[in-house]
């Protein structure tokens, strides 16, 4: 499985995503991880960037849904406790091996 987390700098919110990303994945070798840096507005629509942080399971948006715009912004997520900068540790678990996947 390939995960790619696309993120620009000016968004902290990709850090929080990356370190909840990797309790998730930790220990499973059949999980690949890679940053993928937008530096562009071009560079967001060339890729179907909606907004930072993103993550793509095996080149999907697995939080993503028809109103998920697309360019370079800060991304909010729907979560248990509200809107948050990223999605919980429990939520990238179940995007990354479904529901009750116990990864």
């Amino acid at each position: 499985m390939e995960i790619i987390l696309q993120y620009f700098n000016g968004c902290p919110n990709w850090e929080v995503l990356d370190q909840r990303l990797a309790e998730v994945v930790n220990d499973r070798s059949d999980v690949r991880v890679i940053r993928q840096l937008v530096e562009t507005p071009e560079d967001a629509v060339r890729l179907g960037f909606h907004g930072s942080p993103t993550v793509l399971v095996d080149g999907i948006d697995p939080f993503a849904d028809e109103r998920t715009h697309v360019g370079l912004a800060c991304r909010m997520f729907r979560t248990p406790a509200g809107i948050a900068g990223s999605p919980t540790v429990e939520q990238l678990r179940e995007a990354i091996s479904g529901p009750g996947a116990d990864v």
